[in-house]
């Protein structure tokens, strides 16, 4: 991925937020296939961390990546950004976008280590569901999960961006934070939050 030096970000509690805040990622493999998919980041202390997914057994991009080192792109909030916001003219339209890469070797987990990545996957997402056998009965679980193939990805390398206007003069970092504040574009809502939080682009 193109990251200006002014662009990049390196801290890596912002990287794991960026990915469990946008957990839906695209997964793809040295031949181009590419999969969606949600996947679980586990930071840890040896290196840069793991990846957690599973392929429907169906989709044979699970045979094409097994033991191949693959990339996986989650993008953040992004957003279309008018020239009309800048108090600076000249002027033309950009977007605006956060993301991060990540890259690694993907190996298949075995039955019981998929049954504690799909756990963990519910836990994030809706935690109450482990116990409810009305709706996950266990037999049930087990015949999906004989559908599915668990993978993990060990990360050697993470690339991660933020392109929010920061290079630009605080008047115009203004200008397109408070454009994105009037729109009603749920990309827009959703950028404008992330620069609310991340302090980044706003001018201040």
């Amino acid at each position: 991925m193109y990251i200006p030096k002014n662009l990049e970000v390196k801290d890596p509690l912002i990287i794991s937020e960026l990915i469990a805040e946008n957990g839906f990622g695209t997964l793809i493999s040295a031949d181009l296939n590419a999969t969606h998919l949600p996947l679980i980041y586990e930071r840890n202390d040896e290196g840069l961390g793991l990846l957690f997914g599973h392929f429907a057994k169906s989709n044979l991009h699970w045979q094409i990546a097994e033991n191949q080192r693959v990339l996986v792109i989650f993008q953040g909030p992004h957003a279309y950004i008018s020239p009309s916001w800048y108090v600076t003219k000249p002027a033309v339209p950009t977007w605006n976008y956060s993301a991060v890469h990540c890259y690694g070797y993907l190996t298949i987990l075995d039955d019981n280590e998929n049954q504690q990545a799909m756990d963990n996957l519910i836990v994030k997402y809706e935690p109450e569901l482990l116990n409810n056998p009305e709706i996950m009965p266990a037999d049930y679980q087990l015949k999906l999960r004989n559908g599915v193939v668990g993978f993990k990805i060990v990360i050697d390398e993470i690339q991660a961006k933020e392109k929010l206007g920061q290079h630009r003069k605080p008047e115009d970092q203004k200008g397109v934070f408070a454009g994105l504040q009037k729109s009603t574009d749920l990309n827009a809502v959703g950028l404008f939050a992330y620069m609310d939080k991340r302090n980044v682009g706003t001018g201040s």
